[in-house]
């Protein structure tokens, strides 16, 4: 059992429910206004709480409340594609999986989508520190480059360097999620189903 674990467990449920409503203001917050204008006072009124002195009785600091919001998040996003992996049988699949899970995200999700680009922002900035574990957690790719290994293991994919297969398609699907928060809106299915095929095509034994 963790350190964070134990600590939720000895909360009250009226607890738990005060800081899930100021991490969700956290992220509408992030979303709405960046991280630069995502201050104590900023979140407060949109939790519509009667002082930030709240928000300082459940989390520490900044990084305590940003990482929590990022936790909140991640675990979403893991929900979303785990659904959808679990319902494939074959590491090809998987695969395919994996990569349409993450614009069912952003489709499903737009303002956590936003607002985890926000944090990552906010770390790379080195605007706040003790973020260290969350930016790990956000950048990871340990999950896909395992599942690309199983896959070559079980001859479904072509003999590859694992890792690094996982940091290009990280990157595909990121350098979209960039281009679409930052710019006109695209066709998240059609780049769903282009990313899809191209990869597919790059794990294919020959």
């Amino acid at each position: 059992m963790t350190a964070r674990t134990a600590k939720a467990q000895t909360r009250t449920f009226t607890q738990n429910a005060r800081r899930a409503q100021i991490v969700q203001a956290a992220i509408e917050t992030l979303a709405e206004s960046g991280y630069t204008k995502a201050s104590f006072s900023r979140i407060s009124q949109q939790a519509e709480l009667c002082s930030t002195g709240m928000i300082s009785y459940h989390f520490s600091g900044k990084p305590e409340l940003f990482a929590e919001a990022a936790r909140v998040i991640l675990e979403m996003a893991e929900k979303v594609a785990g659904m959808r992996m679990g319902d494939e049988r074959t590491y090809r699949g998987k695969l395919s999986a994996y990569i349409t899970s993450n614009f069912d995200f952003i489709t499903r999700y737009p303002m956590h989508t936003q607002a985890l680009t926000e944090i990552v922002k906010m770390i790379r900035d080195r605007q706040i520190t003790g973020l260290e574990d969350v930016e790990r957690s956000i950048m990871s790719v340990d999950r896909l480059a395992d599942l690309l290994e199983q896959g070559c293991e079980a001859g479904e994919f072509a003999d590859f360097d694992c890792l690094t297969m996982a940091l290009a398609i990280r990157g595909a699907i990121d350098a979209v999620l960039r281009r679409h928060l930052s710019q006109a809106a695209m066709d998240l299915d059609l780049c769903a189903r282009e990313l899809t095929v191209a990869f597919d095509r790059c794990t294919t034994p020959v």
